[in-house]
C-alpha cells in the first residue's frame, strides 16, 4: 500500500504543473494579444493623428493670420513626450497680394511631456527654427496685417520656453520708388518666454555687412506690432567687434564698439563708444588712434541715424559732430554732420588726409564744417564734400625751406633786410605764424577763399586751388607788408628802389604788392603776380555766399530722446 500511494503522488503533482504552464501560456498569449492590439492602435493613431495634427496646424494658422498656409511635410512622434517636425511652412496674408510669403520657414521642430501638452496655455520647452524669414510689406500696407499681440484671435495658445532660430532673416518692404527693401540678417538668434502679448528675452548673433564686422546682443523685444513694427519696444546692450573699415572704400583700420540702447524701434536710443586704434583714410594712409563717445537716436525699421553727438578724439585732436546717417534711394546711406573742431593740432588733420610726412605743417586749429559724405561706390577721399571755416595759430612750417621763406618774409617786412640775408635756410628760426579762411572741399581738391596767413610784418590774403594729394598748388592774392620797398633790400638795391616807394604804398601799407604760390607740396614757388588778372581768381568759390550750398546737401529734421 505504501509504495502505491508513493507513485501516485508524483502523478497529482504534475497534473498541478502541468495547469499552471497552461494558464501561463494563456496569460502570455493574451498579452501578447494585447500588445499587438496596441500596437495596431499606436500604428493607427500614429498615421492618423499625423494628419489631422498637420490639418489643424494648418486651419489655426489660416485663421490666427488670415493668411493661406503652405506646409510641405509634418511628422508626429510619441515615443518621447509629444514631438513634431516639419518643413516648408510659408504664409501669404489673404489682405495683402504679394509673391513673397509674410512668414516662410524651412524646417522646424519642438517637443513638449504630456504635462506641457495638457496645460493652459500649452507649454513648450524648445523650439527650433533653420531658414526663418519675414518679409513685412510697405508701411501703408501692414494695417491689412492681423495683430500678433495677442487677444482672441483663435487657434491654441501656445507659451514657448526657447526658440533657436539659424539663419534668420527680416525684410521691410518700401513702396518709395528707388527705394530698396532694408534686410536684416541673423545668423544665430534665440528667444526665451516667448508668449502671446508679452515681451522676450532675446540674444542675437549677427555679422554686420558693412563694415564687416561681428555684433554680439541680448536684451528683450516686443511684444512685435505686425500693423506698425516702429511701436515694438526694444531694449539691451551690445558689442561690435572685429569690425574692419577697409570694407568700406577709402578708409581703414579694425574698430570696436560697446553700449546700450533703449526704447521703440523706430525710434532706440543709443549711448555707446568706439575705439579705432588703426584709423586711416587713403588720401593720407596713415594710421591714427581715434576713439569716440556717441548718443544716437536709430530708427530700426529703415536703419536711419540721428547723431547727437558724436565726440571723438583723434590723436591729441577734439571733434564733436552732430547730423543724420540716412538711407540713399539707391541705396548705402548719406552722411551728413555739423563738425566742431578744436582743440586740435592742424598736423594731426594733416597727417589723416594728405600722405608727405612729417605734416606740411605744426599749429593750434579750430574749426567749423559742414560734412557731406554721400553713399555711392568711390573711395571716401573723393566723394568727401567739406564747407566751412578755420583758423590755426602758432603754425611753424616742417619743410625747412618753406620755413626759411616765412622767415625771410617776417623780416623783410619789418624792414630787417640785413637778418633776412643771414637766415640759416637749413635751421630757420621758425617765426610763428597765423592762418585763417574759408573753404570747401570736393572731387579731392580743397577750394579757398578769404584764405589769410599772417606773420609778423605782413598780412596776406589769397584764394585759389590744393590738391590732397600734394601735386598741384595755385593760390593768388595780396600781400600787405609794414615796410617799404626800399627797405625790405639792403646796398644799392634799397636805393635804387626809393623812388618807386609811393607806388607800392596803398592803403595804409608799407609796400602792398600781388603775388602767387605756385608749385607742388614739396617744391612750393612763392613770387610776385603782376601779370595775374582779377578774373583768375574767379575758380575759387565765395563761400561766404549762404544762398549756395556747393552740392552741400540739408540735413533731415533730427530725431530727439523721448522724454
Amino acid at each position: 500500500m505504501q509504495d502505491q500511494n508513493s507513485s501516485a503522488h508524483p502523478t497529482g503533482t504534475t497534473k498541478k504543473h502541468s495547469r499552471s504552464r497552461r494558464i501561463l501560456l494563456w496569460c502570455l498569449g493574451i498579452f501578447l494579444v494585447l500588445v499587438i492590439a496596441v500596437g495596431v492602435v499606436i500604428e493607427v493613431l500614429l498615421h492618423r493623428s499625423g494628419p489631422i495634427l498637420r490639418q489643424r496646424m494648418i486651419d489655426t494658422l489660416s485663421a490666427r493670420f488670415d493668411s493661406r498656409v503652405q506646409l510641405a511635410h509634418f511628422h508626429v512622434y510619441f515615443l518621447d513626450g509629444f514631438q513634431v517636425r516639419g518643413d516648408g511652412l510659408k504664409l501669404w496674408p489673404n489682405e495683402i497680394p504679394s509673391d513673397q510669403p509674410l512668414f516662410a520657414i524651412d524646417e522646424f521642430a519642438f517637443r513638449t511631456d504630456w504635462h506641457g501638452l495638457l496645460h493652459s496655455p500649452m507649454t513648450i520647452g524648445l523650439v527650433r527654427l533653420n531658414g526663418l524669414a519675414i518679409h513685412l510689406p510697405p508701411k501703408q500696407e501692414r494695417k491689412n496685417l492681423p495683430k500678433l499681440s495677442g487677444g482672441s484671435g483663435g487657434g491654441v495658445k501656445i507659451f514657448v520656453n526657447r526658440i533657436l532660430v539659424d539663419n534668420a532673416k527680416l525684410v521691410l518692404g518700401t513702396n518709395k520708388p528707388g527705394k530698396i527693401p532694408l534686410d536684416f540678417d541673423i545668423h544665430n538668434l534665440e528667444l526665451q518666454s516667448v508668449g502671446a502679448g508679452q515681451p522676450m528675452h532675446f540674444h542675437a548673433i549677427l555679422t554686420n555687412p558693412k563694415p564687416i564686422g561681428n555684433i554680439d546682443s541680448s536684451g528683450h523685444f516686443g511684444p512685435f506690432d505686425t500693423h506698425d513694427p516702429g511701436d515694438t519696444p526694444v531694449d539691451g546692450i551690445y558689442s561690435f567687434t572685429h569690425a574692419d573699415l577697409n570694407s568700406i572704400k577709402g578708409i581703414g583700420g579694425m574698430l570696436s564698439s560697446h553700449g546700450k540702447y533703449a526704447g521703440t524701434l523706430d525710434n532706440i536710443v543709443v549711448d555707446g563708444e568706439t575705439d579705432t586704434p588703426d584709423f586711416d583714410v587713403d588720401s593720407g594712409n596713415h594710421p591714427m588712434p581715434l576713439h569716440t563717445k556717441f548718443h544716437a537716436i536709430v530708427d530700426g525699421t529703415n536703419g536711419d541715424t540721428y547723431l547727437q553727438p558724436v565726440d571723438a578724439m583723434l590723436a591729441r585732436t577734439h571733434i564733436v559732430a552732430k547730423g543724420d546717417v540716412v538711407r540713399a534711394p539707391q541705396g548705402g546711406h548719406n552722411i551728413t554732420l555739423d563738425v566742431v573742431v578744436g582743440p586740435a593740432r592742424m598736423e594731426d588733420v594733416l597727417q589723416l588726409a594728405v600722405k608727405t610726412l612729417p605734416p606740411l605743417m605744426m599749429g593750434d586749429l579750430k574749426m567749423k564744417t559742414k560734412f557731406f559724405l554721400p553713399a555711392g561706390p568711390d573711395s571716401v577721399s573723393q566723394k568727401l564734400q567739406l564747407k566751412g571755416a578755420f583758423s590755426v595759430s602758432n603754425v611753424t612750417f616742417a619743410n625747412d625751406k618753406v620755413q626759411a621763406k616765412v622767415d625771410e618774409l617776417s623780416l623783410r617786412s619789418q624792414g630787417h633786410a640785413r637778418q633776412a640775408k643771414e637766415i640759416d635756410k637749413e635751421n630757420p628760426e621758425s617765426i610763428e605764424s597765423q592762418m585763417s579762411g574759408r573753404f570747401e572741399l570736393a572731387n579731392g581738391k580743397a577750394s579757398f577763399s578769404a584764405l589769410k596767413f599772417n606773420v609778423p610784418g605782413a598780412d596776406i590774403s589769397l584764394q585759389g586751388l590744393y590738391n590732397l594729394d600734394g601735386k598741384e598748388y595755385d593760390f593768388h592774392g595780396m600781400a600787405r607788408l609794414h615796410a617799404k620797398v626800399s627797405r625790405m633790400t639792403t646796398g644799392w638795391k634799397s636805393v635804387l628802389l626809393k623812388p618807386v616807394d609811393p607806388f607800392f604804398s596803398k592803403d595804409g601799407a608799407g609796400t602792398q604788392v600781388p603775388i602767387k604760390i605756385t608749385g607742388t607740396r614739396n617744391a612750393p614757388k612763392f613770387s610776385l603776380d603782376f601779370g595775374h588778372k582779377d578774373s583768375d581768381t574767379s575758380r575759387a568759390p565765395d563761400l561766404t555766399d549762404k544762398s549756395k550750398d556747393y552740392g552741400i546737401v540739408g540735413s533731415v529734421p533730427k530725431k530727439t530722446s523721448p522724454k
